[in-house]
């Protein structure tokens, strides 16, 4: 026996050897980019680590079925292996599989050992599937677990930006501006916040940082444009109109713009100019008009006539996307027919799904509640 088990511990640390030997030849590959090569040689190595690395090699070759597939059979065999769980959630989110991902994102923050990245992506996960109240939650766990997690509090700003609530939105971009003060996607949310309380002159600095910071964005031109306008910085208005017109070399906001900015400075001769170009590139359309009385028949309370408004608004503008939503929404809820509403809001992502914002997200969230409404309701 006392030959025996030295023989024994030598063969079973000759394997041990072996095995970290095949494994630094597949890690070798694996950092270098050389994915299928390396999951071969994972393949020859019986370790749990060596089946998370298969996995990962698939992910990173875009093999996102047979990546699945690995992860799912990690943790089948395993439950224990949160870090297999985490990266399936995440792949779950990337392969549009949010259902799979919410459950994998419940089990996690569920734990003890909680994670502000886990409540993130199931913040994510929800947003996905339509329930923005429960997402909004999500996220805020995860700031209050993490008050320096960015993509949670650009989620929880944006949200607000959305809802008007400008103090909200404040509460939680400065948290994150506080620590990366130059992050262009929170001093935005911000610039716009204020923006939209008409708040021109705390809002007008924030565009000007954002230029400053390289976002030259047709959307920050025109605002800066009225900014300054507003405030009575005429030179400074032409010079972002000018910028704007860049863009598009038609834009009749910045035409308008430039020649009331010349108007002011007393250059009448080009104000003449540019104001006629305006003119000339745009038709007359009523629809800020018929915008306008709709959201005084909103206030009024009177939903039907407001539809009516913004039907006339579409007409005038098609490509105004706002009444065309508008025009939905107030359907679903005035009406409440949901085959009325699905045929408004399968009109609208028709014409304006490709956009992929978040009017986009919604409606495809809302024609798939109603489909299921209508499902449950069929005898």
């Amino acid at each position: 026996m006392k030959t025996i088990f030295p023989v024994v511990f030598v063969l079973v640390l000759a394997n041990a050897e072996a095995q970290s030997l095949d494994s630094s030849v597949a890690d070798s590959l694996y950092a270098i980019g050389n994915y299928t090569t390396a999951i071969n040689e994972y393949a020859k190595v019986a370790s749990p680590n060596a089946e998370l690395q298969i996995a990962r090699a698939y992910n990173a070759i875009g093999n996102y079925e047979k990546a699945m597939l690995q992860y799912e059979n990690i943790v089948q065999k395993n439950e224990s292996q949160e870090l297999a769980i985490y990266e399936l959630g995440r792949l779950y989110l990337k392969l549009k599989k949010y259902d799979l991902a919410k459950s994998v994102f419940l089990q996690l923050t569920g734990g003890n050992d909680i994670n502000p990245e886990y409540f993130y992506y199931l913040g994510e996960s929800l947003k996905e599937l339509g329930l923005f109240i429960e997402s909004i939650a999500a996220y805020k766990e995860s700031v209050k677990l993490d008050s320096t997690h960015l993509r949670s509090i650009f989620q929880l700003g944006k949200y607000y930006v959305m809802q008007r609530e400008r103090d909200s939105v404040l509460k939680y971009v400065n948290k994150g501006l506080n620590f990366y003060e130059n992050d262009v996607s929170l001093i935005n949310l911000k610039a716009l916040a204020n923006f939209n309380d008409n708040l021109i002159w705390l809002a007008l600095p924030l565009f000007e940082r954002l230029v400053e910071l390289g976002e030259h964005k047709e959307y920050v031109f025109e605002k800066m444009g009225y900014s300054y306008f507003a405030l009575a910085k005429y030179e400074k208005a032409k010079e972002a109109y000018e910028n704007l017109l860049t863009f598009d070399g038609e834009n009749p906001v910045a035409l308008f713009g430039i020649g009331s900015a010349y108007s002011k400075l007393q250059q009448l001769d080009s104000a003449k100019i540019y104001i006629n170009k305006s003119i000339e590139v745009q038709k007359v359309v009523l629809d800020k008009e018929y915008n306008a009385l709709a959201r005084l028949a909103v206030e009024q309370n009177d939903l039907k006539l407001a539809i009516e408004y913004y039907k006339k608004a579409f007409k005038e503008d098609p490509a105004g996307y706002l009444y065309k939503y508008e025009v939905c929404l107030l359907t679903d809820q005035y009406y409440k027919n949901p085959q009325m509403s699905l045929k408004c809001y399968e009109e609208y992502l028709e014409k304006f799904g490709r956009k992929k914002d978040y009017f986009s997200e919604f409606t495809s969230k809302r024609i798939s509640q109603i489909k299921q409404e209508i499902h449950m309701d069929t005898p």
